[in-house]
């Protein structure tokens, strides 16, 4: 294996550290704890699986952590009565409503309704067009957490060829947006299913990012050598365990940089919910960013 593998257990773990350690501070000069509000509907075992890490990594940060669990037969007025509620709440910075929801619900409508000083999962369409005109609020957690391993990393993305492979709201739309902007000034390529001689496009990338969800999308002869190979994916291999996009072990003999899964971007997504919902905070009582 010649390709670095970036921790990105260990890059969470020391931004947490940091952010508890400002929550402390802010707590100590201005008597505020940083709120943050989950919502899950229904039983998805994955779901309550990553609200629970959430909720855990809140409370270890010293925020304020609460978990709203509705049952699966939850109506839409019901949800978003609970969603109009916790935009009242002073004490909540940051609202979280867990996706996928139960097919019966209807996510948008939802998301609108999040007052985006609450965003923290930058879902709410006006977070999203604040970063589409490079004035952003709240960065998605993924794709932040992205940027944040770049960094970490050594990356110098400013005019970089970054190719971004997956047009999710989730992570590469978002994605490619946030590399554009002043401070990154990456030139980005955005494919997708659709994208012809996927290959060939992959390969002109000194970054590589592969973010659609599907198990051996990414192989060795697609990654120019060097490379620096982002894998967002999460995905279930047939012996349960979790794998993500790229062929890890054949694309580290070619990459110069790489992330694991798990272990790579998973961590940082969670990690930077809490860095949003500690500016939240900050914001909504009229104390500058840091």
């Amino acid at each position: 294996m010649s390709a670095t593998v970036i921790d990105g257990k260990a890059l969470a773990a020391e931004v947490r550290s940091r952010i508890g350690t400002e929550v402390a501070a802010l707590r100590e000069e201005h008597g505020i704890q940083p709120g943050l509000a989950a919502v899950i509907v229904g039983e998805d075992p994955a779901s309550q699986v990553y609200v629970g890490m959430k909720h855990r990594a809140s409370e270890t940060a010293g925020m304020r952590s609460e978990q709203h669990v509705l049952p699966a037969d939850t109506s839409q007025e019901a949800l978003e009565a609970l969603v109009a509620q916790l935009n009242a709440d002073d004490a909540v910075d940051g609202i979280l409503v867990q996706l996928p929801l139960p097919d019966h619900l209807d996510p948008r409508p939802v998301q609108e309704l999040i007052d985006p000083a609450k965003d923290v999962d930058a879902l709410n369409p006006y977070t999203a067009g604040r970063l589409a005109v490079g004035d952003p609020t709240f960065l998605s957690c993924t794709p932040y957490g992205v940027l944040e391993i770049l960094e970490h990393a050594g990356v110098d993305t400013a005019g970089a060829d970054i190719v971004v492979v997956g047009r999710s709201n989730l992570v590469g739309r978002p994605l490619s947006v946030m590399l554009t902007l002043k401070g990154r000034d990456a030139t980005v390529t955005l494919a997708h299913s659709r994208t012809r001689d996927l290959g060939e496009v992959c390969r002109r990338a000194d970054v590589l990012v592969a973010a659609v969800g599907r198990i051996g999308l990414i192989t060795a002869d697609m990654v120019r050598p060097g490379a620096t190979v982002i894998d967002v994916g999460t995905n279930r291999a047939a012996d349960g365990s979790l794998v993500g996009d790229v062929v890890f072990d054949e694309v580290a003999e070619v990459a110069g940089a790489i992330t694991p899964v798990p272990g790579g971007v998973g961590p940082m997504t969670v990690t930077m919910l809490l860095q949003n919902t500690l500016e939240a905070a900050r914001e909504r009582r009229g104390l500058p960013r840091r």
